[in-house]
């Protein structure tokens, strides 16, 4: 089960609604809206200073 970085909800990566890799690693999103934050500021939600609550 992987973490939403963004929303930190687990997900599960067949079944995630995206994904985007960030140097060399694969994040899964429960939302495309999770994606789309994570891939403006990577670093914001990578460093654990934000979450994000839907």
């Amino acid at each position: 089960m992987a973490k939403d970085p963004v929303c930190h909800m687990d997900v599960e990566p067949a079944k995630a609604a995206a994904q985007s890799k960030y140097q060399g690693e694969t994040y899964y999103f429960c939302a495309v809206g999770c994606k789309q934050k994570f891939d403006r500021d990577p670093d914001t939600y990578l460093e654990g200073g934000a979450v994000e609550q839907h």
